[in-house]
């Protein structure tokens, strides 16, 4: 337990964090990649070049520092981080490490400002937040490996089927290398794989939603290729799944994780919203709803840029034709006006609010930031309770809703 004196002197550094969090974040980075290089296995290298990982870091750290009386209030995002955590693999150890570079950190970007007692302060806060999470993300790990078909660490898939779905959308159907069963995940779940890049010389983990139902032979990923103008390290996996691993190829996963699911008890409408590959995680949702014997109202709204880009549509078609309880409404941003089934433009809550207001109604989110935030915002201007509202932002979490 920290003491008040310590308590007092981290909620005294919460308006340096809202000021300079991103700075210090920053700087902590860069330091623990200079010294400990191997470390650029485990994190998201596109990330750190685009500022996200880094925006994220800050605001959780802030959130840390305005809720050090009771950090327990934050246990929905320490949830999730672990759930990231535990599906890279992050062992107790590395905390230590990560905590030795924060603490440096705070000294080297504050420093006069860092008293050796603030050092102290935060040096036993960091510790206090390292316990909790290697505690949470034990249970995690017991409880993945508890379930029926689970693993441990990481597992071979041999790709054994490539779908081109759209444009920019390419399905991977992976079997497990070994031939034996994978455990069943939850709709809306994701899997991080692992790949060796050459031109980075570093192994590099990602997440992708699963786009399949449930089942005990394969999983199904559909990975937008993500092209960088500036030649950086954006998009650089997705790339290489796209244009150098094929069928036969082999991929290292680690068991199912995430806590983007739905009830699938649950009678109430199931209101989809989704933003370009957004659509992944609704696509297993939906598949796996279409197996059941169920009546529950089920509205998708999807948007994105054109028809070309526009993954599954067959599929969507051919569930609103066979399932009276589903309906699905497109959203193309650059239409030429042929197409009467869809609607031109970007998302609108207006034009489709009578579908999609409905009584006791679950909203699920999933897209860009820009996309998520602006759908919120219109369903709670439209009354909708924030407590039926659930999103996924691809990548680092930088949206704050709730």
């Amino acid at each position: 337990m920290l003491s008040s004196p310590e308590i007092a002197l981290i909620k005294a550094t919460v308006p340096i964090l809202r000021e300079h969090g991103v700075a210090l974040t920053q700087h902590f980075y860069q330091r623990m990649f200079r010294l400990n290089p191997e470390l650029k296995n485990i994190f998201n290298m596109g990330n750190q070049q685009n500022g996200k990982q880094q925006t994220a870091l800050a605001m959780s750290v802030l959130a840390y520092a305005e809720h050090i009386e009771n950090p327990s209030v934050l246990f929905p995002v320490l949830q999730h981080i672990g759930d990231k955590h535990t599906s890279l693999q992050i062992k107790p150890e590395q905390y230590d490490l990560v905590g030795n570079h924060l603490i440096a950190s705070i000294k080297e970007v504050l420093g006069d400002q860092a008293s050796d007692d603030l050092l102290q302060a935060w040096t036993a806060a960091y510790k206090q937040l390292a316990k909790l999470m290697i505690n949470l993300e034990q249970q995690i790990y017991q409880q993945k490996e508890s379930q029926q078909d689970g693993w441990k660490g990481w597992r071979s898939f041999t790709v054994k089927k490539k779908v081109i779905e759209s444009d920019e959308i390419t399905s991977f159907y992976l079997y497990p290398t070994d031939g034996q069963k994978i455990v069943l995940h939850k709709p809306g779940q994701y899997l991080s794989i692992k790949l060796f890049l050459p031109q980075l010389g570093i192994s590099q983990p990602r997440q992708y939603s699963i786009s399949s139902a449930p089942n005990n032979t394969y999983y199904r990923i559909s990975v937008k290729k993500e092209i960088d103008p500036n030649r950086g390290v954006k998009g650089t996996l997705s790339n290489h799944l796209h244009d150098a691993i094929q069928i036969g190829s082999t991929v290292e996963a680690s068991i199912p994780a995430g806590n983007f699911t739905f009830n699938t008890e649950s009678v109430a409408p199931l209101i989809l919203l989704s933003g370009g590959v957004g659509q992944t995680p609704f696509i297993s949702m939906v598949e796996h709803l279409t197996n059941l014997d169920h009546t529950r109202s089920v509205k998708w709204i999807h948007a994105c840029r054109s028809e070309n880009v526009h993954a599954f549509k067959e599929e969507m078609n051919k569930w609103q034709e066979t399932h009276e309880w589903f309906e699905h409404i497109v959203f193309y941003e650059h239409d030429d006006g042929n197409n009467t089934s869809v609607k031109r433009g970007r998302l609108n809550i207006e034009q489709v609010k009578d579908s999609v207001l409905l009584p006791e109604a679950e909203y699920y989110l999933c897209g860009p930031k820009p996309f998520i935030e602006k759908a919120y915002a219109d369903l709670i201007a439209y009354g909708v309770d924030h407590k039926h509202i659930f999103f996924e932002e691809f990548g680092p979490q930088t949206v704050q809703l709730n």
